[in-house]
């Protein structure tokens, strides 16, 4: 059976949907967000508990004209996930559907949403979660995790985040990432080389990089804390060198990040 998180700006919308879903035997369970941010940040906690956590989810239906982030965007940013989830838009506009389907959504529903096609649309996505299943190896312990210095980005070292830099789709490994920086809704990803700008919140990068050494410094920035090589108190202000960067360091996260770098120079 299914587990679905459906997302839309529009309460009423969202409650109408959520109605039906849960209302078709073929759905376990159905929870709502209301904007990409919400659903990000539940898709990365379902990611982290892995695919038979009460909290994971097989599919997004997803709505299209969100604000922030719309769900075009939000559903490029789960195409980097390790696992993700598939995906059903939900909108009233139809000229998206090529890029849709470009984006391997399984369907394309229109609003107002009918019983009938939305239950057309859970049968494609059971198909598809069922053959999934079967297709899926033996289930075997979880890999261990690669040994690094603490602190340093660990983890899987193949997860990449997307960018768009002028039209040209890329691919940022996470662990060449050396701090990030918020621009509003937007955060700008600084590596060795380059800055690519992407449109997620920091917010969000903190909750789902945590495990991987990422920690907050400052309410706009986020630092691999394998990658600080020094830390400076000069008359009460602390700052950061990354590479030849220097970064503030606010007084509520100062003393956590002391902490945490006198835990990683003492191994």
């Amino acid at each position: 059976m299914l587990r679905v998180l459906a997302v839309d700006d529009e309460r009423p919308a969202l409650e109408e949907l959520l109605y039906l879903l849960r209302a078709d035997p073929r759905v376990r369970s159905a929870e709502g967000a209301t904007d990409a941010t919400e659903a990000l940040l539940r898709l990365s906690r379902a990611l982290d508990a892995g695919p038979d956590a009460p909290q994971a989810v097989d599919v997004v239906f997803l709505d299209i004209h969100m604000p922030g982030l719309t769900g075009l965007d939000t559903a490029r940013l789960l195409a980097g996930f390790a696992r993700p989830p598939l995906i059903v838009f939900v909108t009233a506009h139809e000229n998206f559907a090529v890029t849709a389907f470009d984006l391997k959504a399984v369907d394309y529903v229109l609003k107002p949403v009918r019983r009938e096609r939305l239950a057309e649309a859970v049968r494609r996505v059971s198909e598809l979660a069922e053959a999934a299943r079967e297709s899926a190896p033996p289930a075997e312990a979880p890999p261990t995790a690669p040994a690094t210095a603490e602190g340093s980005p660990g983890g899987d070292a193949d997860e990449y985040i997307q960018v768009d830099r002028a039209g040209v789709i890329r691919f940022v490994a996470v662990g060449d990432i050396a701090y990030v920086e918020a621009h509003g809704d937007y955060a700008r990803l600084h590596t060795a080389d380059a800055v690519h700008l992407v449109r997620i919140p920091l917010a969000v990068l903190e909750e789902r990089w945590a495990a991987r050494g990422f920690v907050r410094i400052h309410r706009s920035h986020l630092v691999a804390l394998g990658r600080i090589d020094e830390l400076r108190l000069d008359s009460g202000a602390t700052t950061v060198r990354v590479g030849a960067t220097v970064l503030p360091v606010s007084r509520r996260h100062a003393r956590q990040l002391r902490d945490l770098l006198i835990r990683r120079a003492h191994g």
